[in-house]
């Protein structure tokens, strides 16, 4: 606080500094976890060597991409906000509020589109699904998230459990084991005896017809599982994007505000300024000359 500040008053009121920290603190607390996929992605991406020649062109399907990506672009909005925020400096914060509005607009056009073009979403669902599952084998982190589906939405495959044929590891064409097969996660009770974790399951499914098949694995594609569990859950999700979206244009409110209370103290303190000069110059005028009489400087 200078001169300016006692002259003028506080620089915020009371509700404003609440909000400038509010703002710094949730944009920090972002920044960090964004860090956290930022490096998380990279880490990912160069342990399984992604970026090598004979990998690069299956980066698209890559999950840890979009750790990399969401991390870079997160971190760089986040950081602009906070560090605005506290050096009160009105590029980054002008920065920032684009960004976020940008970021909003994106979203509610995204849940749009979805909505309108379902059928256009379940075929990139079904090609992504499709895609994962002829990698089934070469990438970790697919194998991962495609077993978590099976196993949680009770499937197998996209449409059903003969989409495994597009696998070279599952093809019955394949001279292994798993020939003609499908993975543990499709069985209906891949534990044995409750405890025993059965690999094999598995094993020769696709040879079964529908009726034989049915007591081993589960018959339908994920693609319906997901939707049935879109339909039961479509309250939650529509509570959390409500709720995802309100924030951040909270957040453009907050900074907007802030932009508000800069340009009010501004004002005062060019008003301030102004007024202490005419103080200053009507002061000059009003002060008498003194005369100093020379024997009174002799000594």
């Amino acid at each position: 606080p200078g001169g300016a500040d006692r002259g003028t008053g506080r620089r915020y009121s009371f509700v404003d500094y609440f909000l400038k920290y509010l703002l710094i603190l949730s944009n920090l607390v972002f920044t960090v976890l964004s860090l956290m996929a930022l490096v998380l992605g990279t880490w990912g991406l160069v342990s399984k060597q992604s970026f090598a020649r004979e990998k690069i062109g299956s980066i698209g399907t890559d999950p840890m991409l979009v750790f990399l990506t969401a991390g870079s672009v997160l971190t760089l909005l986040c950081l602009s906000g906070c560090v605005g925020a506290l050096r009160e400096n009105r590029t980054l914060l002008k920065l920032f509020s684009a960004a976020l509005l940008l970021l909003i607009t994106a979203q509610v056009l995204t849940a749009i589109v979805a909505y309108g073009l379902q059928d256009q979403v379940v075929g990139y669902l079904r090609s992504g699904m499709l895609a994962a599952m002829v990698r089934y084998q070469d990438d970790l982190d697919l194998r991962f998230i495609t077993d978590e589906i099976q196993s949680n939405l009770q499937c197998c495959g996209a449409d059903n459990y003969r989409d495994w044929e597009l696998n070279i590891y599952y093809n019955c064409s394949a001279p292994g084991v798993l020939a003609c097969g499908v993975p543990a996660t499709c069985c209906v009770d891949p534990l044995e005896n409750g405890t025993v974790w059965n690999s094999q399951c598995g094993l020769g499914a696709q040879l079964l017809d529908e009726f034989s098949a049915q007591s081993v694995i589960f018959l339908g594609g994920c693609l319906g599982g997901i939707s049935r569990w879109i339909e039961q859950h479509e309250g939650l999700i529509g509570t959390v994007a409500i709720v995802v979206v309100g924030v951040q244009i909270l957040t453009l409110f907050i900074t907007s505000r802030l932009f508000k209370a800069q340009d009010i103290f501004n004002i005062r303190l060019q008003g301030f300024t102004k007024s202490s000069s005419c103080i200053r110059r009507d002061a000059d005028r009003d002060v008498p000359a003194v005369e100093v009489d020379p024997g009174e400087t002799s000594v």
